[in-house]
């Protein structure tokens, strides 16, 4: 019987480390990523995941859309198309 459990302490430790290195991150992010989403407030200066610079304008919520106001106009983009860390680093004080 202790044999047998020993032929399943590697996979036992396989599925701890891909879980502490690449689910439980990967959740933790996703979560900030919702938060983040959920926080944005008209005049917010955001950055898309395509590279797009902008100023929030409107927020929809039924749709779960935003209106982004560039130099070019307005632009409706899904909440979601909106980088956490793009609009971070955009909004951080100059060094």
């Amino acid at each position: 019987m202790g044999e047998g459990m020993g032929s399943f302490l590697p996979l036992i430790l396989m599925f701890a480390v891909v879980y502490f290195f690449m689910i439980a991150p990967q959740m933790k992010r996703a979560k900030r990523e919702k938060k983040f989403i959920s926080e944005l407030k008209r005049g917010d200066k955001v950055v898309t995941k395509s590279g797009l610079h902008g100023k929030i304008a409107e927020l929809n919520d039924k749709d779960n859309s935003c209106v982004i106001e560039t130099l070019a106009g307005k632009l409706k983009f899904d909440r979601s198309a909106i980088s956490l860390e793009m609009t971070n680093k955009a909004n951080a004080p100059a060094k």
